[in-house]
């Protein structure tokens, strides 16, 4: 047995609306509960490996998957910013290694 989200009646399960205060429930063949969401660490090293994927994650699952979404974005967003980083310092190394060369 299961409650009501809204007025806490003791209900089945599996029922769509609460009898008692007929609010919509997770669960029933037209409501099925909510898939598991719970923002793994592997997911946001895949958005770390792949950017582009963790992109495309976080795209997909925005709505129905926040915290795995959020990993999945935030490893995408720092390999993004780590590769920037490392531009900037290969050119900024690389032309201070050009002027004093001479």
């Amino acid at each position: 047995m299961a409650y009501c989200r809204k007025c806490g009646a003791l209900i089945d399960d599996y029922a769509a609306v609460c009898p008692k205060c007929g609010t919509p429930q997770n669960g029933g063949p037209n409501n099925p509960p909510p898939a598991a969401d719970n923002g793994g660490f592997l997911w946001g090293l895949l958005g770390c490996c792949i950017p582009i994927a963790g992109l495309i994650l976080f795209l997909v699952w925005k709505d129905t998957k926040p915290r795995t979404a959020k990993a999945a974005g935030i490893g995408a967003l720092v390999c993004v910013i780590a590769y920037v980083l490392m531009y900037v310092a290969a050119a900024v190394l690389g032309i201070s290694a050009a002027v004093y060369a001479y």
